[in-house]
Protein backbone atom coordinates (compact mmCIF):
# COMPACT_ATOMS: atom_id res chain seq x y z
CA UNK A 1 0.00 0.00 0.00
CA UNK A 2 1.32 3.31 -0.89
CA UNK A 3 0.58 6.02 1.66
CA UNK A 4 1.65 9.61 2.00
CA UNK A 5 2.31 10.17 5.70
CA UNK A 6 2.67 13.90 7.22
CA UNK A 7 2.44 16.37 9.99
CA UNK A 8 -0.88 17.29 11.01
CA UNK A 9 -2.35 20.51 10.10
CA UNK A 10 -5.37 22.44 11.52
CA UNK A 11 -7.33 21.01 8.49
CA UNK A 12 -6.80 17.47 9.73
CA UNK A 13 -8.33 18.11 13.59
CA UNK A 14 -11.97 17.30 12.68
CA UNK A 15 -10.84 13.69 11.25
CA UNK A 16 -8.38 12.86 14.04
CA UNK A 17 -11.00 13.99 16.33
CA UNK A 18 -13.76 11.73 14.52
CA UNK A 19 -11.05 8.94 14.57
CA UNK A 20 -10.17 9.33 18.71
CA UNK A 21 -13.69 9.43 18.95
CA UNK A 22 -14.19 5.97 17.01
CA UNK A 23 -10.87 4.54 18.69
CA UNK A 24 -12.45 5.43 22.41
CA UNK A 25 -15.57 3.27 21.26
CA UNK A 26 -13.79 0.79 19.85
CA UNK A 27 -11.14 0.04 22.67
CA UNK A 28 -12.99 1.14 25.95
CA UNK A 29 -16.58 1.46 24.84
CA UNK A 30 -16.40 4.76 26.29
CA UNK A 31 -18.12 7.47 24.34
CA UNK A 32 -15.86 11.20 23.89
CA UNK A 33 -17.84 14.32 23.91
CA UNK A 34 -16.58 16.26 20.35
CA UNK A 35 -16.81 19.38 21.96
CA UNK A 36 -13.89 18.46 24.18
CA UNK A 37 -12.32 16.40 21.46
CA UNK A 38 -12.35 18.74 18.69
CA UNK A 39 -10.64 21.57 20.62
CA UNK A 40 -8.34 19.20 22.46
CA UNK A 41 -6.89 18.37 18.98
CA UNK A 42 -6.08 21.77 17.68
CA UNK A 43 -4.27 22.62 20.79
CA UNK A 44 -1.88 19.99 20.60
CA UNK A 45 -1.46 20.74 16.60
CA UNK A 46 -0.84 24.20 17.82
CA UNK A 47 1.70 23.36 20.38
CA UNK A 48 4.19 21.51 19.21
CA UNK A 49 6.13 21.34 22.26
CA UNK A 50 3.60 19.16 23.57
CA UNK A 51 3.85 16.89 20.65
CA UNK A 52 2.57 16.41 17.13
CA UNK A 53 0.15 14.22 15.17
CA UNK A 54 0.84 12.19 12.04
CA UNK A 55 -1.56 11.18 9.68
CA UNK A 56 -1.57 8.55 7.02
CA UNK A 57 -3.41 9.43 3.37
CA UNK A 58 -4.73 6.98 0.60
CA UNK A 59 -5.22 9.25 -2.00
CA UNK A 60 -7.74 11.95 -0.86
CA UNK A 61 -8.77 9.70 2.35
CA UNK A 62 -6.98 9.64 5.43
CA UNK A 63 -5.95 6.33 6.18
CA UNK A 64 -4.47 6.55 10.12
CA UNK A 65 -2.84 8.37 12.25
CA UNK A 66 -1.01 8.47 15.74
CA UNK A 67 -0.58 11.32 18.48
CA UNK A 68 3.06 11.52 19.65
CA UNK A 69 3.47 13.52 22.99
CA UNK A 70 6.75 13.92 24.34
CA UNK A 71 8.49 12.93 27.59
CA UNK A 72 11.43 14.36 29.37
CA UNK A 73 14.41 11.56 30.70
CA UNK A 74 16.50 13.29 33.42
CA UNK A 75 17.53 9.98 33.66
CA UNK A 76 18.48 9.36 29.58
CA UNK A 77 18.81 13.16 29.28
CA UNK A 78 16.49 13.10 26.29
CA UNK A 79 12.71 12.92 24.92
CA UNK A 80 11.07 9.70 24.88
CA UNK A 81 7.95 9.98 21.85
CA UNK A 82 4.98 8.67 23.73
CA UNK A 83 2.55 6.96 20.87
CA UNK A 84 -0.90 7.60 22.06
CA UNK A 85 -4.06 7.86 20.06
CA UNK A 86 -2.86 5.67 16.92
CA UNK A 87 -5.84 4.62 14.54
CA UNK A 88 -6.18 2.72 11.94
CA UNK A 89 -9.36 3.21 9.86
CA UNK A 90 -11.08 0.04 9.66
CA UNK A 91 -10.61 -0.50 5.39
CA UNK A 92 -6.72 -0.01 6.12
CA UNK A 93 -6.08 -2.43 8.86
CA UNK A 94 -3.62 -5.63 7.89
CA UNK A 95 -2.44 -3.27 5.13
CA UNK A 96 0.54 -1.97 6.42
CA UNK A 97 -0.79 1.34 7.42
CA UNK A 98 0.37 1.03 10.83
CA UNK A 99 3.58 0.12 9.89
CA UNK A 100 3.93 2.88 7.50
CA UNK A 101 3.15 5.45 9.65
CA UNK A 102 5.00 3.94 12.95
CA UNK A 103 8.55 3.87 10.21
CA UNK A 104 7.99 7.59 9.51
CA UNK A 105 7.69 8.87 13.58
CA UNK A 106 10.87 5.93 14.22
CA UNK A 107 12.92 7.79 11.12
CA UNK A 108 11.82 11.13 12.34
CA UNK A 109 12.75 10.34 15.94
CA UNK A 110 16.61 8.91 15.52
CA UNK A 111 16.99 12.15 13.06
CA UNK A 112 16.38 14.26 16.53
CA UNK A 113 19.52 13.66 18.11
CA UNK A 114 17.30 14.95 21.86
CA UNK A 115 15.09 12.21 21.22
CA UNK A 116 16.12 8.47 22.94
CA UNK A 117 13.14 5.85 22.30
CA UNK A 118 9.63 5.63 21.98
CA UNK A 119 7.08 4.32 23.79
CA UNK A 120 3.47 3.17 24.12
CA UNK A 121 1.05 1.88 26.18
CA UNK A 122 -1.89 -0.97 25.22
CA UNK A 123 -4.24 -1.83 26.41
CA UNK A 124 -3.90 -5.86 28.01
CA UNK A 125 -6.58 -8.17 26.54
CA UNK A 126 -5.33 -6.18 23.09
CA UNK A 127 -2.81 -8.84 21.72
CA UNK A 128 -3.28 -8.01 18.09
CA UNK A 129 -2.24 -5.02 18.95
CA UNK A 130 0.63 -6.29 21.17
CA UNK A 131 1.93 -8.88 18.47
CA UNK A 132 2.37 -5.81 15.85
CA UNK A 133 4.28 -3.68 18.29
CA UNK A 134 6.21 -6.95 18.55
CA UNK A 135 6.82 -7.06 15.38
CA UNK A 136 7.83 -3.86 14.86
CA UNK A 137 10.88 -4.11 17.25
CA UNK A 138 9.62 -2.80 20.68
CA UNK A 139 9.49 -4.35 23.61
CA UNK A 140 6.94 -4.98 26.74
CA UNK A 141 8.94 -2.97 29.69
CA UNK A 142 8.35 -3.96 33.24
CA UNK A 143 6.43 -0.37 34.21
CA UNK A 144 2.94 -0.63 35.44
CA UNK A 145 0.70 2.06 34.32
CA UNK A 146 -1.40 4.23 37.40
CA UNK A 147 -3.41 7.44 36.83
CA UNK A 148 -5.79 9.69 38.83
CA UNK A 149 -7.43 11.64 36.49
CA UNK A 150 -8.66 14.74 38.17
CA UNK A 151 -12.54 15.86 37.37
Amino acid sequence: MNLDIRPATLEDAEAIAAFNIALALETEDLVLDPAIVVPGVKRLIQSPAFGHYTVAWQGEERAACAMTTHEWSDWRNGQIWWFQSVFVAPKYRRKGAFSAIYNHIEDKARQDPSVCGLRLYVERENTNAQATYQAMGMSETHYRLYERMLD
